[in-house]
């Protein structure tokens, strides 16, 4: 018979390994009488070729996914690094990228002023650069205070602030005491008449033992009473670096003259010291008095309008027996009698140091107590007007 030509076999649905149809030829090389058993065994059986092929492509495609996973594992490595190397410093960064440093605080305080939806206060902006800074009679309230404050902390400027009548309560002395933790180059803070209390007295307490650069503190007018006397009693123990202190016009009694008193005979810093038109008397007064008398720093105390009394001015001359320092006296309006000015210039005959003392009411017995004065201090001038009487001394004989 004659060999008959090859053909491909028409194209089978193929089951085997999912493979598509029309994957691949088969292809019948040996004689047949009849094709059907051809067509038969292509349909029905797959050739060893075809199973395989479908395997090498199934390893094939694994071994691609693996590099797949391998590269994009690379390009997050690297991604990471970029990352990183954006935060370092270098010097090719633009200046806009870096910060300005603001020595005032102008941007702070700005920022500050936003978040605690305050006005800002335009003066004090503009005189951020000054050396003395008055904020005096602003009304800027406890916030307000807080915003200065917060700006203030990294101030190299100001050394002397007036913050006088600003209602400033507990929560704004606060905030000015927080700030003088930080603030090192302030020496000069007025806080007169802002109502401190008792809350604002323990603030500045606290500030006042770590502060050391803090030399005039006025606290005048700010209610004090016995219980802020305390707080700053304690201040005064161990804080040395503060010279002058003002304390006038508050609510400071008994109690508070003899914790005040145990402070100022403690305390080894302070020349001058206000303490008028408080409510010292009695055990008060004399403990007042008894502390200058183991003070060796002081020079200058300020007890006028007061009620020391007779019996505090015995105690005041006896201080004065002790104390070779003082230089200036004031006890006007304590309600001393001649009895008392006796006393005092007891006291006067052994002190070698007092310049002034000052305002001492007379209702009687002038002459006489001239007399007394000159006998024990001729070294002291004697100068008169109504009433009143001043003793100051007469530098050409002293």
């Amino acid at each position: 018979m004659p060999r008959l030509p090859l053909s491909p076999v028409p194209e089978q649905e193929n089951d085997v390994g999912g493979q598509p149809p029309g994957r691949g030829f088969s292809f019948d090389a040996s004689p047949s009488s009849s094709g059907s058993s051809s067509d038969s065994e292509a349909g029905g059986k797959a050739s060893p070729r075809s199973v395989a092929e479908p395997q090498e492509n199934e390893s094939l495609h694994v071994e691609n996914t693996e590099d797949d996973s391998e590269e994009r594992g690379c390009e997050e490595e690297v991604k990471e690094d970029v990352e990183s190397e954006e935060e370092w410093d270098t010097d090719l960064e633009t200046e806009d990228s870096k910060k300005v440093y603001d020595p005032t605080g102008k941007a702070k305080y700005l920022d500050i002023c936003q978040a605690y939806g305050v006005t800002p206060v335009s003066y004090f902006i503009r005189h951020m650069k000054d050396s003395e800074l008055c904020l005096m009679h602003r009304g800027l309230g406890p916030k307000g205070a807080k915003a200065v404050a917060l700006s203030l902390a990294s101030n190299t400027s100001v050394v002397k602030l007036n913050l006088r009548d600003n209602w400033l309560n507990g929560d704004g002395t606060t905030a000015v005491a927080e700030m003088l933790k930080e603030n090192c180059y302030i020496s000069d803070v007025d806080l007169s008449e802002n109502r401190l209390g008792a809350e604002g007295a323990k603030a500045l307490s606290a500030m006042l033992q770590e502060n050391t650069t803090l030399v005039t503190l006025k606290l005048s007018g700010n209610e004090l009473n016995d219980q802020a006397a305390k707080y700053l009693a304690s201040a005064l123990l161990t804080n040395n670096k503060v010279k002058s202190l003002d304390l006038s016009h508050n609510s400071l009694g008994e109690s508070a003259g003899e914790e005040l008193g145990a402070a100022i005979a403690e305390n080894a810093g302070m020349k001058e010291l206000d303490l008028s038109w408080n409510c010292f008397r009695g055990q008060g007064a004399v403990a007042v008095a008894k502390g200058l008398g183991a003070n060796i720093f002081l020079r200058v105390l300020d007890l006028s309008y007061n009620g020391f009394g007779n019996k505090g001015a015995a105690a005041l001359g006896e201080a004065l027996k002790i104390n070779n320092v003082l230089e200036e006296l004031y006890v006007g309006n304590n309600r001393i009698s001649l009895e008392g000015a006796l006393c005092l210039a007891l006291g006067l005959k052994e002190n070698k140091t007092l310049k002034s003392l000052s305002e001492i009411v007379l209702k009687q017995d002038f002459t006489s107590l001239c007399d007394a004065v000159q006998e024990t201090f001729p070294g002291l001038q004697i100068k008169y007007d109504g009433t009143r009487l001043s003793f100051r001394a007469d530098q050409s004989k002293v």
